[in-house]
């Protein structure tokens, strides 16, 4: 039988060794090369042709911006999604979109199999592998590297036999992964946890000694918990996650240097720049505050954990993401006003807020003559509300 694959290709080390490796290693008859574009920048027509100089049958670039942002962005900032309390899940939300491409592709093209280049070390496969056989368990999966057993040198060295130059420094050999929501690096000198990252590392963000020393305001408008506008413009999902981007990084906002834990059990280190994402939660989640009651935002805080697990382990099509987001969906309906945030040298901060359904009664918290508060009923309620503990005291002595 005949073995027709489309390969997730990213024009990186990996990959491209993948496609002579699919066909002269594991017998590909027929390779479909499917890039995804996430937003990487002008970086894909030259990829695209890189698959077919590697041997590619095919090679397609699926434009698929905007969906990954209004689709997977979105909703992963509604619910306040930071892995680790840190990372803000842009690579892990592009994994199942890619994934549902590489179904598409695979029937649009009549292959049986598909293939990536992750390796079996990394987070990328489990979510790869598990859309793919959620959607389609019919199709065979091929993963090169995790059958190869070659260094990040070997990799290089077995394109290079085939004629194929991966354009990378054997010096350098960073493992990017790039799209609107972020960037990720890693291997190389990153894995020693002695060694600062220096500036050649980054990309999307400016030094915090270079930003400028001058602060920057932004403001960020939602409706029902999806952001709209900036500075009073209303901007398409893509063109708004840009924008961010640009100015955080300019001011230096949006770096993060964290030890991860891996969902194949080993903590590995990461480094990303997401200065667009990271602005959007911290605004949402100040808006949040500011319109949800006390007993939905502690609820949801604990969901948010659950969340952005669910999402980093690889389970967006399972149905505990789906219930998930049915929650958080409910709690989105009054998450609508302005945030502004400040920037200056790497920090943001909050400095104005302003909701139509506001929960901050200014009536209420006054110590003005036009309080509305009734303190005469404090000390009532400081009596039941104490209750069970002076019970308890007074049974355990």
């Amino acid at each position: 039988m005949s073995k027709r694959v489309v390969l997730a290709y990213s024009g990186g080390v990996d990959t491209t060794a993948c496609i002579p490796y699919l066909r002269h290693e594991m017998g590909a008859d027929f390779i479909v090369a499917m890039a995804a574009d996430l937003g990487q920048g002008d970086e894909l027509a030259p990829i695209r042709e890189k698959a077919l100089v590697a041997g590619a049958d095919v090679s397609i670039v699926v434009d698929a911006k905007e969906r990954f942002v209004s689709e997977f962005g979105f909703p992963a900032i509604q619910a306040n999604a930071l892995y680790d309390g840190q990372y803000p899940l842009s690579s892990a939300l592009g994994r199942p979109l890619i994934g549902e491409l590489l179904v598409e592709t695979a029937h649009e093209y009549d292959c049986n199999a598909v293939a990536h280049g992750c390796t079996g070390k990394g987070n990328d496969q489990v979510r790869l592998d598990l859309t793919v056989g959620l959607l389609d368990s019919g199709l065979e999966i091929l993963a090169p590297a995790r059958v190869w057993s070659f260094s990040r040198a070997d990799t290089i060295a077995y394109s290079e036999k085939y004629g194929i130059e991966p354009h990378v420094s054997k010096e350098k050999p960073w493992a990017i992964d790039l799209n609107i929501l972020g960037r990720n690096v890693e291997a190389g000198l990153i894995e020693d946890l002695s060694w600062e990252p220096t500036e050649e590392v980054w990309s999307l963000t400016t030094a915090p000694e270079a930003a400028p020393d001058t602060a920057g305001y932004v403001t960020i408008g939602f409706e029902g918990g999806i952001p709209v506008t900036l500075d009073g413009e209303r901007l398409a999902p893509l063109e708004l996650l840009g924008r961010l981007n640009t100015l955080g990084g300019g001011h230096a906002v949006g770096r993060i240097d964290m030890l991860e834990n891996r969902v194949v059990g080993v903590k590995s280190r990461e480094l990303y720049e997401a200065p667009g994402m990271l602005l959007l939660i911290r605004a949402h989640q100040e808006l949040e505050n500011l319109t949800l009651p006390v007993d939905m935002l502690n609820q949801k805080r604990q969901l948010e954990a659950t969340y952005s697990k669910t999402v980093y382990d690889g389970l967006w099509h399972g149905p505990l993401r789906a219930a998930l987001d049915a929650f958080v969906g409910s709690t989105q309906r009054t998450v609508t006003g302005e945030i502004t945030l400040k920037l200056y040298k790497g920090g943001m901060s909050v400095a104005a807020r302003s909701a139509e359904r506001s929960m901050y009664r200014h009536e209420l918290v006054t110590y003005g003559n036009d309080c509305t508060f009734d303190q005469s009923s404090a000390e009532g309620f400081i009596d039941i509300f104490s209750l069970p503990s002076r019970v308890w005291n007074k049974v355990n002595g």
